[in-house]
């Protein structure tokens, strides 16, 4: 069973387009989300404890699931039965939107990567609220801590996402043991324009202003292809405005390490992004004492421990559990 999902899921998953494997499987874990004897069948694969505290929550272990592959938290308890120590959906839009038009996920085993230019598809704040409201009453709520990231819709301009985020954060921060603020993706439009001082800061001050904001953590996810300048004035507005912590990264627009043949517009992630990320949370941690959660690259235990070595305090997996599978998380745990 040790690579059970390696030798016979993944080459079944891969027969299908990226997009329409992803669907399938977020669709397999919401119907085992609803069932304790598959929830129980999941609990296989879960790791031994490793228990971490940070901003507060206390964590199981310091491996999560990022944002992006649930975006719409439809599958919370599989995700925990599955032994992540911790699980962040989204992004999420304050009003639905469909993303951008497909085929937008490409895979590239041969590199262990993915590019994906999705835009934020999701249900919307109002749906995913909704939905969150009723799996607490089900009584199936992870005991894991849960993290919501936001972002802004695609329709939406600069001068206005502060309003966009503000009521996407009025509706979930109930349902969030942490917030993502996510200012760095790639793939829509401007959104990266919010990393720049004056507009983080403006949207930093908007949310903390929020009744309810000191009692929840609040997060950025920043880009990986940030000038050491750029980085900088970053770090001074979130310490100036009481970030309690970062994560690094999100996907790049950096492709020099992708055959031409094989290239397609959007975000990179996966093993040709591990050394920039791993770089980036080192230099973070060099200049701040903000937390760091590391996200980019970590495809085995070795990438794992080198963000751990570099500083980070959590890792979050993507890419790489799209290629390892579950097995993943327990290497890293157990090394």
């Amino acid at each position: 069973m040790k690579n059970f999902y390696e030798q016979l899921v993944r080459p079944l998953l891969f027969l299908l387009e990226p997009e329409t494997a992803h669907r399938a499987t977020i669709e397999l874990l919401r119907g085992a989300s609803h069932f304790d004897l598959a929830l129980r069948m999941l609990r296989y694969f879960k790791p031994p404890p490793r228990p971490k505290t940070l901003f507060g929550l206390n964590f199981p272990n310091p491996v999560g699931l990022a944002a992006g592959l649930d975006k719409n938290g439809v599958a919370l308890p599989a995700w925990a039965a599955l032994g992540f120590g911790f699980i962040e959906i989204g992004t999420v839009t304050a009003k639905a939107q469909p993303g951008n038009p497909e085929p937008r996920i490409f895979r590239l085993p041969k590199q262990q990567a993915l590019i994906n230019r999705l835009g934020f598809n999701n249900d919307g704040a109002d749906a995913i609220a909704e939905r969150l409201r009723k799996l607490r009453g089900s009584g199936r709520w992870p005991a894991v801590p849960v993290g919501i990231n936001l972002g802004k819709p695609r329709a939406t301009t600069i001068e206005n996402a502060a309003d966009d985020y503000l009521y996407s954060f009025r509706l979930l921060h109930d349902f969030a043991d942490y917030i993502t603020l996510n200012v760095s993706s790639p793939n829509t439009p401007g959104l990266r324009d919010l990393q720049e001082p004056t507009a983080l800061s403006e949207l930093l001050q908007a949310i903390g202003k929020e009744s309810g904001a000191a009692a929840k953590p609040v997060l950025i996810k920043i880009s990986p292809d940030l000038s050491p300048v750029q980085l900088e004035a970053i770090l001074k507005v979130c310490v100036e405005n009481g970030v309690a912590g970062i994560i690094a990264t999100n996907t790049t627009l950096d492709h020099s390490s992708i055959p031409a043949e094989l290239d397609e517009e959007g975000g990179l992630s996966g093993a040709p992004l591990c050394k920039k990320a791993t770089a980036l949370v080192r230099d973070i941690v060099t200049k701040t004492a903000i937390p760091v959660i590391a996200s980019g690259g970590i495809c085995d235990a070795e990438s794992a421990l080198e963000k751990f070595q570099a500083g980070a305090e959590l890792v979050q997996l993507y890419t790489g559990f799209v290629y390892r599978g579950p097995r993943l998380l327990r290497e890293i745990i157990e090394a």
